[in-house]
């Protein structure tokens, strides 16, 4: 069965970018197996959705080093909630403790009823 999670993810490198934890399945799944699938809704979804499909880059304690992981986090943080933290190296050391993982998703496939205007918006 796949893993299905509610996350929040922002526009990255011609993907998208998520936080994830290390300690969790969707982590442990992605080592395993990198192929994923993101579903993207507007706000009021009704208004269409995206589904992006591709393999899943994860930078984490165990592949990164310590500065390069903190600042992929800080990234994250930044892009997801769209504020920049008012301590962070109070942030640094909760995203140390809760291990967070940046995650960016780079699609091989995207479709769905709000692909026409994803694309018109990328022609401007």
């Amino acid at each position: 069965m796949p893993q299905l999670s509610i996350v929040t993810v922002y526009p990255r490198d011609g993907g998208v970018g998520i936080s994830i934890t290390e300690n969790r399945m969707k982590f442990k799944n992605l080592l395993r197996d990198p192929r994923c699938s993101v579903l993207i809704s507007h706000a009021d979804w009704w208004s269409g959705f995206l589904v992006f499909e591709g393999r899943a880059e994860l930078t984490h304690s165990g592949n990164t080093d310590p500065e390069t992981l903190r600042m992929a986090r800080r990234h994250v943080f930044s892009a997801t909630t769209r504020r920049r933290s008012v301590d962070w190296d109070e942030y640094d050391r909760i995203a140390n403790d809760d291990k967070r993982v940046a995650m960016v998703l780079r699609p091989d496939h995207v479709y769905g009823p709000a692909l026409a205007r994803m694309q018109a918006a990328l022609a401007r």
